[in-house]
Order: structure tokens, then C-alpha cells, then sequence
């Protein structure tokens, strides 16, 4: 099937007809995170609700990707963000239900299922009004939760595929002069402005060309290019055709992660859809451009998230890195030149061509343009999905769109750029979030993780964590990376466990210098920063360890011993309830004691106890 202009504009009139005859239409997400927390179950339950109710010719049921708000899934939505509701069904199925089928039926607000505010008296029914929604400036995330992924129509009648026809029009060189003013740059880690690649592998001699896009996401609590590819593919889709077309390029290949089955299934359905509708395959809106795309699963290596080890990988062979003496926009996979772009870069290419260079340009900051896509995770409240433009501060971030600290805890330190980044502490909190601010910290943007940490978290383990993350994931190939990085996990863990000793911290700083500088590819270069950054603001914490034996958070359990206060405690049993192993004893009302013989320090005591009674020594 050719399509046309003429063609597009009779789907978006035909599905705009189907769902129209529709009186209310319900959004419910059904991303990884909230499937996770029941969502089909509360999909099918509210299916079959109005199926009994007779209300199948009213009511729309709509699964949708993924809405952000992870933390209080599953999310239910009803119409244009006019009510939202939370957690639904997370403690009877059928009585949520119910209350959904009042909302169709009679309007009425479910209290319950409303998201509440810090101080858990207020209530939000719109997205509009709750905080974590309305400071997000929604770009390549504004179909999430809108459109059903699976369903081709629904997003050309929300304009999809209109930015292809518009490109048609334009030649090569031109689209790519657009993406160059624009300020686009690369949204997976690099920051390498995406015009300039793109007319590197254009001007590149040999051919064939091939177009990718990247994801394979492997940080630690990143799940924001899943989300995208679970939530709106076709977007994705659409930017590398767009891509493509400017380049000169007919092939195109999407890497992701084999632990992404929901990703893999909705951007197979997504490219089976496009060639039937003919935006892949041959003669394409009858242009004479000729593309098509595949995908491939990679194995879950954190490496083959690196450019020329994610080539070699779609080659056959080992995920291994190569040496970059000729730039993969030249010589890349298999030899040819080769354009790699993040999939959340990829997706924002329709919106550019779409509203033109100067509207994308007119967002950010002056060096880093549009919005960058984070996932908020770790110890703050409102855990999730968010997008903002770029030069927002962490601050805004952390304390306005995720809502402060679990429990009103002191925020210690913020964690970006995963393994390749750094640990920032508090005094940085009013730093832009953009690629330069940043780097200047000695962390960086990175793919988009951003974990927050509270007092409780020991810096030094945190580097631990990375740093033992990073071993697993090294593929060995160079020696820097190889054993550079192992000998900093020892010696970390080593202080960790009590046995640090003179010198280690100046050990550290003179392996991070060598693995930096003798690493073949981007993992091992940035292997270091985790330690160098904790060193950097952190290095009290780990003079303690070594010196005083004492972990100041009380996490490493070789350095703290747990205590009860006689004087604090009031006896409300609440320490012995927690205690997984049953150390801790004593009548109701009275004082309680741990067994030190028998405590595994797990902090389980100390983090429920209301009246400060149990102390870390």
C-alpha cells in the first residue's frame, strides 16, 4: 500500500470518526512498571465491567505506554487528563472496579484513587494540577499515555507521519541543516551534536549506508528509551526515516535488549504496521526512496551499549569495542558508514521538522537545546518518568517533580549518568541539569538515570556498587579496563570492610588516572568517576572508614554495631516486629535489646524506629 498525503489524512478522518461515537475514553497504562503492578488485571476486569454494564458503545478502554508516575501505578486515566487515578487495584481489583464504572456512569470522583499531596490531605484530580505533571515540558513523551502503541491510526491521527511527507519535500541537506540549527545532540550519554554526525555519514565515502538506533539502555534504574519504545515506537520509526532519507540510507536497524519483551513485541508490531501502510519498503509515498528496518536483540551487555561494540554485535560477533582511529560515521558496521543514534534522539526528529529548528532551538539552554527524558528513582517520593528541557535545576527536579525525600529525610547526594557519572551533594542542587554543568562536576547526563540517595547512603558503598557493576560488565578486551577496575573494587571493598589502609585513598586517584587514559572505549575511560566524585565530595567518609573504622551512614556491617537507647525506647515493639532474624527482645512497654550475637545490622530497626531509640555506633 502507497501512501499519500491524501492517503494520512483519510486514516486520521476515519479514526477520528471511530472514536468519536465514543462518550468517554480511559487511558490506562500499561508500560513495564504498572503491568508489573497489576495493570492488565485492571484493564481486563474494567473491560469485562462494561461489557456487563452494556456500555461498550460508550466507553473506550485504551492501554496506553507508560505515564511517569511509576511510584502510584497502575494508572487509570480518564479522558484528556481530566481525571487521574492511582494505584488502582493494588488492594481489591473488584471494588476499584466498581468505582471506576460510578466515574463512567454517574461522574462521580473515587476519593480513594485520587493522587494525594505531600502532606496527604489534598487531593488532585487532573494531571494538570498535580505537581509532578504540570512542571514537565513534554516533548518526546507527549503521546506517552495518549495513544494506544499498538495501534497505527492512533498515531497519525495525533499527526504521526506528517513529518515524513514534510521531509520529502525538503532535500537531504536541508533536513539535516535543520537538525544541525536546531541543537539536537545526542541524548544517550555523548552529547555529540546530531546534525554534524548525520552530514559526516552523508558526505562519508561508500556505500551502503545504514541508519541505527540505540536501545540499550544497561544503567542501573534507567528505563527511560523502554519506556519510549513500549510507549510510542512509532516515533522512533519515524525519526530514522526521516534520518535515512536525509543520509541516503535503506537499512536501518533498532538494538535492544533482550530483557526488553515489551519493547521487542510493540516495535515489531510497529514496523509490521508501517510497511503494510507503506512508510518501510520500497517506492515509499512514491519518492523513489527505498527503506526498511529490523531489529536486533542484543544479549544484555552493558558495553554493547558502546557504538562500535553494538555494531560488532549486530555483526555476529562478540560485543567487544574497537579502536576509534576512523570514526564509525565513515567505517562502521561492516565496514560501511554508519549513523548511531539514541533512540530518544531519534524520536525527537518528527517534532523538529514538524514546528521547525528555531521552536526546538527556543528550548534549553544555549548550548544544550529541547528536553532531556529522566528516570527519577531511589529514595524520592515520587519515583518515575520525567521530561524537562534542558537547564532545569536538580533541585526543581528532585524536590519539585519527585516531591523531596522518602520520609522526609535529608537528601545526601544525586547520582547521574549511571556507572559512567557521579555522586553530586546537596550544595550543588541549584546546578542546571545540562551536558556541560554536569560534566564540569566530574558526573555527567548520561543516558538519564538519575538515583537519589538520603542520608543513609554510604558513599563509599555506593562506589562499591558501581565499581562491582563495572567488572561484571567489562569485556575484558583492554588491560586498563580489565584489571584497573578490578584492583579498584578490591581496594574499595577492602575499606568497605573495614580493612582500608594508609595510602589507598592516593592508590585509587592513581588507577582512576590510568584507566582513563589507557582504556580502549568510553566504559573504562569513565569507569572512575564514581570513585572520583565520592572522593571529591565525599572524602571524610572515606578517611572514616580507613581511620576510624566507622561508617557514618551505618551501611558497611564490618564498621557499625546497633544499639537500643534505654532512655528513648518506649516499648512499642514495633524494632522486634522488623527484625528479620529475631534478635531483639523485651516486653510490650518495655525497654528493648539486640543480641549482638545474632543482629545481621540490617538497619531494619533503626529505619522504623519513631523515637530515635536505636542508635548506629
Amino acid at each position: 500500500m502507497n501512501m499519500s498525503v491524501v492517503e494520512l489524512d483519510r486514516i486520521a478522518s476515519e479514526y477520528n470518526n471511530k472514536i468519536e461515537g465514543f462518550q468517554k475514553i480511559i487511558h490506562i497504562c500499561t508500560g513495564t512498571g504498572c503491568v508489573s503492578s497489576g495493570a492488565l488485571k485492571v484493564l481486563k476486569g474494567l473491560r469485562d465491567a462494561i461489557d456487563s454494564e452494556g456500555l461498550t458503545e460508550k466507553v473506550l478502554v485504551k492501554k496506553t505506554g507508560c505515564h511517569g508516575l511509576c511510584e502510584r501505578g497502575p494508572i487509570v486515566v480518564f479522558g484528556n487528563d481530566e481525571i487521574l487515578y492511582q494505584t488502582v487495584g493494588k488492594r481489591n481489583i473488584e471494588d476499584d472496579v466498581k468505582l471506576l464504572i460510578a466515574t463512567i456512569k454517574d461522574d462521580q470522583i473515587a476519593e480513594k484513587l485520587l493522587y494525594r499531596g505531600d502532606d496527604k490531605t489534598k487531593r488532585y484530580v487532573s494531571t494538570h494540577d498535580i505537581p509532578f505533571y504540570s512542571g514537565q515540558t513534554r516533548l518526546v513523551l507527549a503521546l506517552n499515555g495518549i495513544i494506544d502503541p499498538e495501534i497505527i491510526e492512533d498515531y497519525i491521527v495525533h499527526g504521526g507521519y506528517r513529518a515524513f511527507a514534510k521531509a520529502l519535500s525538503m532535500d537531504g541537506d536541508e533536513i539535516i541543516e535543520w537538525i544541525d540549527k536546531s541543537g539536537l545532540r545526542g541524548k544517550g550519554g555523548g552529547g555529540f551534536p546530531t546534525g554534524v554526525k548525520w552530514r559526516s555519514c552523508k558526505t562519508a565515502e561508500g556505500s551502503p549506508r545504514y541508519v541505527l538506533a540505540n536501545g540499550d539502555e544497561g544503567d542501573p534504574g534507567a528505563f527511560m528509551d523502554r519506556s519510549l519504545m513500549e510507549g510510542n515506537p512509532h516515533a522512533i520509526l519515524e525519526g530514522m526515516i526521516i534520518g535515512a532519507y536525509a543520509i541516503g540510507s535503506n537499512q536501518g536497524y533498532i538494538y535492544v535488549r533482550d530483557e526488553y519483551p515489551l519493547a521487542v513485541e510493540r516495535l515489531s508490531k510497529a514496523i509490521g504496521q508501517a510497511r503494510e501502510y507503506g512508510f518501510l519498503g520500497n517506492d515509499i509515498f512514491h519518492s523513489g526512496f527505498d527503506f526498511d528496518i529490523e531489529i536486533f536483540r542484543g544479549g544484555g551487555a552493558f558495553v554493547c551499549g558502546e557504538s562500535t561494540a553494538l555494531m560488532t554485535s549486530i555483526e555476529g560477533q562478540a560485543g567487544e569495542p574497537r579502536a576509534k582511529y576512523i570514526h564509525t560515521v565513515e567505517k562502521g558496521l561492516r565496514e560501511k558508514p554508519t549513523n548511531l543514534n539514541n533512540v530518544e534522539t531519534w524520536a525527537s526528529v518528527p517534532e523538529i521538522i514538524n514546528k521547525g529548528w528555531e521552536w526546538f532551538s527556543s528550548i534549553g539552554t544555549e548550548l544544550s537545546k529541547g528536553t532531556k527524558v529522566f528516570s527519577l528513582v531511589g529514595k524520592v517520593n515520587n519515583t518515575g518518568l520525567v521530561e524537562v528541557p534542558m537547564g532545569m535545576t536538580l533541585k526543581e527536579i528532585i524536590f519539585g517533580l519527585g516531591g523531596g525525600i522518602q520520609g522526609g529525610k535529608k537528601f545526601k547526594a544525586v547520582q547521574t549518568g549511571g556507572p559512567s557519572g557521579g555522586c553530586i551533594p546537596e550544595e550543588y542542587l541549584e546546578m542546571p541539569v545540562d551536558f556541560d554543568s554536569l560534566t564540569k562536576l566530574g558526573s555527567m547526563m548520561g543516558s538519564g538515570g538519575m538515583i537519589v540517595m538520603d542520608d543513609r547512603s554510604c558513599m563509599v558503598d555506593v562506589a562499591r556498587y558501581f565499581l562491582k557493576f563495572l567488572v561484571e560488565e567489562s569485556c575484558g578486551k583492554c588491560t586498563p579496563c580489565r584489571e584497573g577496575v578490578r584492583r579498584m573494587y578490591e581496594i574499595v571493598d577492602r575499606i568497605c570492610s573495614g580493612n582500608g589502609g594508609e595510602g589507598d585513598i592516593e592508590h585509587l586517584e592513581e588507577l582512576a588516572r590510568a584507566i582513563g587514559l589507557g582504556s580502549l572505549c568510553g566504559l573504562g575511560q569513565s569507569a572512575p568517576n564514581p570513585v572520583l566524585s565520592t572522593l571529591k565530595f565525599f572524602k571524610e567518609e572515606y578517611r572514616m572508614h580507613i581511620e576510624e573504622k566507622k561508617c557514618p551512614a551505618g551501611v558497611c556491617k564490618s564498621l557499625i554495631t546497633l544499639h537500643i537507647n534505654p532512655e528513648k525506647c518506649t516499648g512499642c515493639m514495633r524494632c522486634a516486629s522488623e527484625c528479620p532474624v529475631g534478635c531483639i527482645t523485651g516486653e510490650k512497654k518495655q525497654v528493648h535489646t539486640i543480641d549482638q550475637t545474632t543482629c545481621i545490622k540490617c538497619g531494619n530497626c533503626y529505619d522504623v524506629c519513631h523515637f530515635d531509640a536505636v542508635t548506629i555506633e
